[in-house]
């Protein structure tokens, strides 16, 4: 069974966030073992430097390079990733679980990104869209897109 872990920067705190993505959570039940990791997102004053923005992205960069499993095949949500149709996450699932290496792993920044060490350990760098979203946002639509690649790995009607 495919092992899939979430690495986050951030905590959730709107409830309606919460709430789709335990949805998710859920359905996922049964498909694969999830995983949820959650990192502290630094602290930056209102109008950060450049300096400071990549200091606070260096120091999240050592907690999340820590919760990546050295045998897990890693993807990275950035905006300089390359966007996928539903299909493609289908496959992606698909030859995970079917390879050598059933663990995958996606990152998810906080709201000033990745720094470039974990997007260097990422296999993958993958974007949702041109558009900017919040990252918890991004995380629903992620867990979303997850179980729908589940559902057309099944023939399920649910991705229609």
């Amino acid at each position: 069974m495919l092992h899939i872990k979430l690495v986050c920067v951030g905590k959730m705190r709107e409830r309606f966030y919460q709430d789709a993505f335990a949805e998710y959570r859920k359905r996922l039940q049964g498909l694969c073992r999830f995983e949820l990791v959650e990192i502290a997102e630094q602290r930056l004053p209102d109008e950060p430097s450049e300096r400071e923005i990549a200091a606070a992205l260096a120091r999240e960069a050592e907690e999340i390079l820590k919760a990546l499993p050295a045998d897990a095949y890693c993807v990275a949500l950035c905006v300089e990733g390359k966007q996928m149709p539903s299909e493609g996450m289908a496959a992606l699932l698909a030859e995970r679980e079917s390879s050598g290496r059933p663990k995958l792993c996606f990152v998810v920044g906080g709201s000033c990104g990745l720094d470039e060490a974990v997007k260097r350990r990422c296999e993958k760098r993958l974007s949702m869209s041109e558009m900017t979203f919040p990252h918890h946002l991004a995380r629903v639509m992620l867990i979303e897109q997850i179980y729908r690649g589940f559902k057309i790995n099944a023939g399920a009607r649910y991705h229609k």
